[in-house]
């Protein structure tokens, strides 16, 4: 009998903590709150009857303890030193330069790019894969040891998923109170008489400092890690290989964080990141750019106040509360169906605000958003406003909930949602609606840029049957008799339309590419293709997997330029763009191909390289027929070690990929057999 009691407290602990993985780290939920609770609740039984098999690491004690008297302070192994803050690109570019300059390096760096989430800067260190202790940043040298109410903090694991821990891994994050649960707070507190906390970063510092943990516990932090402080046994070659092993030891980290090679192509994933800013439930007051290679930060080291290697690049944050008047649904040029909030008009940072998107359906379920509720309305740095959260506390029970459509509501055809995704979209291709958004973006400044074609125009012409596809913008130069028949349309008009018309034929073929409306591929990336493959025919005939190998690009767009071409109407759209004569490009001029003596070939570069950059040794391994790849695996054929190798090389001959130098690779070219690091032949 108390064995059957044994497994089945194991079998729970393994259940709880696999549904705690999945909510916070991968944010994937299989499970109700509810039922997660009933879970949780048997385990505390069990255990309660059979003290015998309880356990410190048990996730029964996530929320439990006994309040205490008050707080130790701690001091830091390693400064919780502060960050540089600056407010413009061109600060940060200048951080660039300064870095390149200390550096002595005139090639781009690489740099990951991060929200900056507006909460407590939190230390959490786990000894021998157990979690000891949780301190606060304090003055940077010293804080308070919040251990108690840390264990309660969702995010913060009792003990790390592995089986060779690190002897000590502190970890280094923020604590911080999600919109939604803050909604629910401020709800709960005026449903008690209290007065409701004025923001989110306030409410979560509030429940560190509290002295009784199941106080602390009621107000739902959660942790998302960004660095790392001291550490023994375990060692990291990038900022994203840190994250990486994070997520693989149970940790959740800041979410989208990728790396870029330069900072102009960090500031642009930077303001990807930036209009993204709705689909986060926790306050973000900036971004954070930092050196990816770890071996570049010590080099850099730190000043007195904060590290040489990183820069928060903040912005002003503009809120307001005003009350959603209405919900309607907007249906774009590839048919997504996009809800939108009308507000009562509101200032905000110098400019009225009566409209904000709701994006999707599911961001309007997570919102919880009501046709009369009020809102908190932010334009962080000025731009786009968005909808932050509800102010529950303040529902009358007048307000509506909002009907998600199940049909199309311009053309009543059917609906679905993308496959894994999140989008609602029209399906039907005759929809008036898509047709109308795709002329306009056609028309647009970014894609064909011509001039006198906006969208009462473009209205104007779809509705008088003179617009029904892209080439029909072409063919109008054949009906202005007809066209001059049209209401505010005169003679002068018309000739500018037309003469806007025919000068968007000569436009770059990248911008061709860009107006076709083919999903996933914006200017930037329609220009790659375009700088890769040279014309429109030729991007036509490529592969999904040489798409695919196409710096840049990757799979999930490659996958959408192959399917339009393929596609009978992406076909017809073409064949009747190029009758209608607009630039398709001109042929890129290659040299001979040579021989491939990596063809088929997996490749893994690590360590610093003197012959090449990173860029350059893709290419060069391309051009010999092999894939560059960031991370090693039982699929790679060889790891090619620069100065500084660093998990990647363990990695590598843990698993018996054979690894070789920059020199062996170099030579490849002409077909010499590579070396292993022990000067073998493979051959």
């Amino acid at each position: 009998m108390t064995e059957s009691v044994r497994k089945e407290i194991e079998e729970l602990r393994r259940e709880i903590e696999r549904h705690n993985r999945l909510y916070y780290v991968e944010a994937r939920p299989e499970i109700s709150d509810l039922e997660f609770d009933k879970l949780l609740k048997r385990l505390e039984k069990l255990e309660a009857e059979h003290p015998e098999y309880d356990s410190p690491d048990s996730p029964s004690h996530k929320v439990g303890g006994e309040p205490i008297e008050g707080f130790q302070t701690v001091e830091h192994i390693l400064p919780m030193l502060s960050i540089d803050n600056v407010y413009n690109t061109y600060a940060v570019r200048e951080f660039d330069v300064r870095v390149r300059k200390y550096l002595q390096r005139d090639e781009p760096l690489d740099y990951t790019v991060e929200y900056k989430i507006d909460g407590v800067a939190l230390s959490a260190t786990y000894e021998n894969g157990h979690f000891a202790r949780a301190v606060t940043r304090g003055d940077g040298r010293r804080g308070d040891d919040i251990t108690h109410n840390a264990r309660t903090i969702g995010g913060i694991p009792l003990r790390l998923q592995t089986d060779s821990p690190p002897a000590v891994l502190e970890i280094r994050g923020e604590a911080f109170i999600a919109n939604s649960d803050f909604a629910r707070l401020r709800a709960e507190q005026k449903g008690r008489g209290e007065t409701p906390f004025a923001n989110p970063r306030n409410a979560t510092a509030g429940a560190l400092k509290l002295l009784d943990p199941k106080e602390s516990a009621r107000r739902r932090v959660r942790f998302l890690a960004h660095g790392t402080g001291y550490t023994e046994g375990i060692w990291f070659e990038t900022h994203v290989d840190f994250l990486r092993t994070l997520r693989e030891l149970g940790v959740p980290a800041t979410p989208d964080v990728e790396a870029f090679r330069g900072i102009d192509a960090a500031l642009e994933h930077g303001q990807q990141l930036i209009e993204n800013l709705h689909a986060l439930d926790f306050e973000v007051d900036g971004l954070v750019i930092k050196a990816n290679s770890f071996d570049l930060r010590d080099e850099l080291g730190a000043t007195s106040k904060s590290p040489r290697w990183l820069i928060a690049y903040k912005w002003e944050k503009y809120e307001a509360v005003t009350q959603i008047e209405d919900i309607t649904i907007q249906v774009g040029k590839t048919g997504t169906l996009t809800p939108v909030a009308h507000l009562k008009p509101v200032e905000i940072a110098g400019t009225t605000v009566s409209r904000a998107s709701l994006h999707n359906r599911d961001e309007l379920e997570r919102l919880g958003v009501r046709i009369g509720d009020q809102v908190v309305v932010e334009k962080a740095g000025k731009i786009i406003p968005h909808v932050v959260r509800v102010q529950e506390d303040e529902r009358t029970g007048k307000e509506q909930e909002f009907e998600f459509p199940e049909r199309c509501p311009e053309c009543g055809g059917d609906v679905v949602q993308d496959e894994g995704g999140v989008y609602v979209r029209c399906i039907n291709p005759n929809c008036p609606a898509q047709l109308r958004e795709s002329l306009r973006f056609f028309a647009s400044r970014q894609a064909m840029d011509i001039e006198g074609l906006g969208i009462k125009r473009i209205e104007q012409l779809i509705g008088a049957g003179f617009l029904t596809s892209f080439a029909d913008v072409y063919r109008l130069k054949d009906k202005q008799e007809e066209l001059l028949e049209l209401e505010r349309l005169g003679e002068k008009s018309l000739e500018n339309l037309l003469a806007g018309i025919e000068e968007s034929r000569s436009r770059p073929m990248w911008r061709l590419l860009t107006a076709l409306n083919i999903r996933h591929v914006g200017a930037s990336n329609a220009q790659v293709l375009a700088d890769r493959f040279g014309t429109l025919d030729e991007i036509a005939k490529q592969s999904e997997e040489a798409l695919a190998e196409v710096h840049e690009i990757g799979p999930v767009i490659a996958k959408s330029v192959y399917e339009f071409f393929q596609a009978d109407v992406g076909k017809g759209i073409i064949d009747e763009l190029r009758e209608a004569g607009l630039n398709f490009g001109t042929p890129v001029e290659r040299q001979e191909d040579g021989p491939k003596p990596l063809e088929g070939k997996t490749i893994v570069v690590t360590g610093s390289l003197t012959k090449f950059t990173r860029d350059e040794v893709k290419e060069f391994i391309h051009r010999l027929g092999g894939k560059a790849s960031s991370s090693v695996s039982k699929k790679t054929d060889y790891l090619v070690a620069g100065e500084k190798a660093g998990s990647k090389l363990d990695k590598a001959k843990e698993l018996g990929v054979t690894v070789i130098s920059e020199q062996d690779l170099f030579e490849m070219a002409d077909g010499a057999p590579p070396v292993d690091e022990a000067g073998e032949s493979e051959a």
